[in-house]
């Protein structure tokens, strides 16, 4: 491109390279890339600015993250916004720093930047990961008292963490007020549910969450096809695995390797290894061509 006549690389050129390399977490080739944009008189935006702290962030790399945090606070055109404080607190909430998460909001309010549904939703996903309950219900009652309804992303998130946690009383009245305000629960919402019904045992619950899937208009898809079929699996129900890998045909949802090494965990835990080995060399026969297979233990 910078061989070509008149084609030289601009902001959006940088930003796409800067992008790439968080991405592929190729961290090294940044400085060199804002090297090459100072020579050339390109100077970071606040677009540039968060997707590098964003990335460094998810990447735990939190020194040259607050560097860049600080770098635009002495900038004039580039001030942090909603977006940079919720990067930060979720660099921090995620890996358990729940005190640092906590400070580094702090600061943010003290620049005057204020929080939006994401952040709230990045509290209780926090929160929730480190098991403190009781200040995920502290954000809950603050989201009420000012008005800020909860998402279906909020609701997904908080039905996660308690079937993760194996309270699935409290997912089940969570998916009930989820539904009784007019929340439509999606694939997500429903992959968390058979997911913890699994876990717990509970497979007449899979069966009327299947019910309840088919009765609607929710768009299917592979990774809650992969939660399901992983549920009947478990518990070495081959035949209802088998028709629900051909239902998942049906919804045209493509299978992945999610889907077939839970099939093949199911049919070596059942003794199936022949089954499992038409599995495994019909995968790698379809490696070599673009056409769509069927285990040959479907096609008996």
């Amino acid at each position: 491109m910078k061989s070509v006549y008149d084609c030289k690389p601009d902001m959006l050129t940088y930003s796409s390279l800067i992008s790439c390399c968080i991405k592929l977490h190729r961290f090294d080739l940044i400085s060199q890339i804002l090297a090459e944009m100072s020579y050339l008189g390109i100077k970071c935006n606040a677009v540039i600015y968060n997707t590098m702290i964003d990335g460094y962030g998810k990447a735990e790399l939190f020194e040259p993250m607050e560097k860049l945090l600080s770098e635009m606070i002495e900038s004039v055109t580039c001030l942090p916004d909603v977006f940079t404080l919720n990067s930060f607190i979720w660099a921090y909430g995620n890996c358990g720093k729940i005190e640092r998460m906590e400070r580094w909001y702090e600061e943010f309010q003290l620049m005057g930047i204020r929080p939006d549904e994401r952040t709230f939703n990045i509290f209780i996903r926090s929160y929730g990961k480190a098991a403190m309950y009781e200040k995920m219900e502290s954000v809950l009652n603050f989201m009420k008292k000012r008005f800020i309804s909860p998402t279906v992303v909020t609701f997904n998130t908080i039905i996660e963490i308690f079937g993760r946690a194996g309270n699935v009383e409290k997912m089940d009245a969570l998916f009930l007020k989820m539904k009784h305000e007019g929340m439509k629960p999606n694939t997500v919402t429903y992959c968390s549910l058979v997911n913890a019904y699994s876990k717990a045992g509970k497979l007449s619950r899979v069966n009327s969450i299947l019910r309840q899937v088919e009765n609607s208009d929710v768009v299917l898809d592979t990774p809650f096809f992969n939660c399901i079929i992983s549920a009947y699996g478990l518990v070495g129900d081959v035949d209802k695995m088998n028709k629900l890998f051909l239902l998942m045909k049906e919804k045209n949802c493509e299978p992945d390797n999610v889907t077939f090494a839970t099939m093949i965990q199911a049919y070596n835990a059942q003794g199936m290894i022949e089954a499992a080995q038409d599995v495994e060399s019909e995968i790698s026969a379809a490696k070599d061509s673009s056409c769509v297979f069927l285990p040959a233990s479907l096609l008996i």
